[in-house]
């Protein structure tokens, strides 16, 4: 495979290769071909800090992919990680006529017309767009975020040029093997490409605003949907400031644990339980309100995670708080796939000191994000390779964490981890037990008894036309492999009817009567115990005749 020749893309290789000689990566310049033809010259070495400020001169796309490198710990050092996590996307805003011919354009309408006032100055001016504080007809007061004109073309192209250059390095490259740059592009991609539709963001924050509902002190502002296209949002205005800028005396003033508890519990509650969360916490996006709230702001960047994944990410982030190491070592291989070069005992190895460490600092040390992404760079290294959620987690962890502390100084984001596990467990649970989850399993328990009969008449038949075989291997006694069949069929029956009388209680818990038990639907009730009765029998029943089988073995073997 060969580089493009565009011309659109000339500059843009010549801009990487520039970066990565820079930064020390010729093994990859050299792989991938990007001096051909460019007038690239290798630097002395760059430092760290100065990775974010050459990003930010590149301009948009690389800001984003500087935001993005900062969620992967497998390929960047602690140092460039850190550098970049402190990346400000704050670019010189555009001229107010092209901000009014914009909105102009998308709206069908005219500032004058639309809006009861607009101000001209932008509250703020990030690289994909800026922010206008105004008023509707009505007197409602909303910002308005408007795109920057022309950044479309100008990303698809830098996509582009990534995508060939990461495909290059896939192929020639070690490295490019091991982490699949192509694949971090398509994410990259489709990621950016969300943000560019700001109708998607108002549907993040319609979801977000939902699912938040019972945190009295978590704001988050809901769009106006006839004011918004996917060029221009308009959504409630939040009146507060950035948690950075809050000085000591109003952080003294504030009840900052009680804060940052409540963040950090909304924030559990998003990744482990809803499954939808707001994946770029960072300072900037965090307002303190007037009246002493927090508000989430910039919902462009969100993550979603499939309920398995919630549930093993669960089971990782408490094995991490508790000091876990070789549980945390199985749960993160549930949620990876090791490679031909997986080295495991390394992998458990190097885990279980992280954890250790971890477990042994002071809470004002203690970073469950940083452990989370140092856990993406081990797996990394000794040949796993970890769904990209894990770091996505780590990043949205390790932003908490910095919000949280500076709330609260002394916030252990480890105790709350483990003092809200139980409720989350039991949530979980309780959605599970959703009526759409009964219904599933009724319709599955309906499909059997509907095959039931006729795979039965089957089995039946084959018995009495004698055509019933087994293929037993030598001297294995065909008796006892009989007895096994037999209990195993009834132990599942047994199992069966038990399931059958949990989700029959479990509908009639909605049914309200006047008989009741233990304050509960009395019909609902004695299904339950009746439950709980075939369950001891069936365990008992197990006890007994594996306790019988090993006395036979023991006897035999004694002859």
């Amino acid at each position: 495979m060969a580089l493009s020749l565009k011309p659109a893309h000339l500059k843009r290789y010549k801009d990487i290769a520039g970066l990565l000689l820079k930064y020390g990566r010729r093994d990859l310049v050299d792989a991938a071909g990007l001096e051909d033809g460019s007038d690239a010259a290798e630097a002395a070495g760059g430092k760290p800090e100065e990775l974010a400020d050459d990003l930010e001169r590149l301009g948009p796309t690389y800001i984003k992919l500087g935001q993005l490198l900062s969620t992967r710990a497998e390929l960047l050092p602690p140092a460039y990680i850190e550098a970049l996590a402190r990346l400000q996307d704050n670019v010189e805003p555009f001229p107010f006529e092209e901000v009014e011919q914009i909105v102009t354009e998308e709206l069908g309408v005219r500032l004058s017309k639309g809006f009861g006032s607009f101000e001209e100055k932008p509250l703020a001016a990030a690289s994909l767009g800026q922010v206008h504080r105004a008023t509707l007809r009505d007197g409602r007061p909303v910002v308005v975020k408007v795109q920057r004109p022309g950044i479309r073309p100008v990303i698809v192209d830098d996509l582009e040029a990534m995508d060939e250059i990461a495909a290059m390095l896939d192929e020639r490259t070690e490295m490019g093997r091991r982490y699949h740059f192509s694949a971090m592009v398509e994410e990259f991609r489709k990621g950016l490409l969300n943000e560019l539709d700001y109708r998607k963001e108002a549907r993040n924050l319609t979801t977000l605003a939902d699912n938040l509902e019972g945190f009295e002190r978590i704001i988050v502002p809901r769009p106006v949907e006839d004011y918004t296209t996917s060029r221009v949002l308009t959504m409630d205005f939040v009146r507060g400031r950035k948690i950075t800028t809050l000085s000591p005396l109003t952080l003294i003033s504030l009840d900052g644990d009680s804060l940052a508890e409540e963040l950090f519990r909304a924030y559990l509650k998003q990744i482990l339980l809803d499954g939808f969360f707001h994946a770029d916490p960072h300072p900037g996006n965090v307002f303190l309100t007037d009246d002493h709230q927090i508000a989430l702001l910039d919902l462009g960047m969100v993550a979603r995670i499939a309920p398995r994944m919630q549930q093993h990410m669960l089971q990782v982030v408490l094995a991490v708080s508790e000091g876990r190491g070789d549980e945390t070592a199985d749960f993160a291989l549930r949620i990876g796939q090791p490679t031909a070069a997986f080295d495991e005992p390394a992998f458990r190895r190097r885990v279980a000191e992280m954890v250790s460490e971890q477990h042994g600092a002071r809470a004002d040390e203690i970073q469950v994000g940083l452990v989370v992404m140092n856990l993406s760079r081990i797996a990394a290294e000794t040949g796993v390779r970890l769904a990209p959620e894990l770091t996505l987690l780590g990043k949205t962890l390790l932003n908490l964490d910095a919000v949280g502390r500076t709330l609260a100084p002394k916030f252990d984001p480890n105790a709350s981890i483990r003092s809200n596990a139980a409720a989350l467990m039991n949530q979980r649970m309780l959605k599970s037990l959703s009526p759409g989850n009964v219904f599933a399993g009724m319709l599955e328990l309906k499909d059997l008894a509907d095959r039931f009969p006729a795979r039965a008449n089957k089995i039946l038949d084959t018995l009495a036309e004698n055509r019933l075989a087994l293929r037993l291997d030598t001297g294995v006694d065909a008796g006892h492999v009989t007895r096994g069949l037999r209990k195993v069929a009834n132990r599942i029956a047994t199992g069966l009817v038990v399931a059958a009388l949990i989700v029959s209680a479990a509908m009639l818990m909605q049914v309200r009567t006047r008989f009741t038990l233990f304050g509960y639907p009395g019909f609902a009730m004695v299904l339950f115990l009746a439950a709980v009765a075939f369950g001891l029998v069936l365990v008992m029943s197990i006890v007994r005749t594996d306790y019988r089988d090993r006395q036979r073995e023991r006897e035999r073997d004694g002859r």
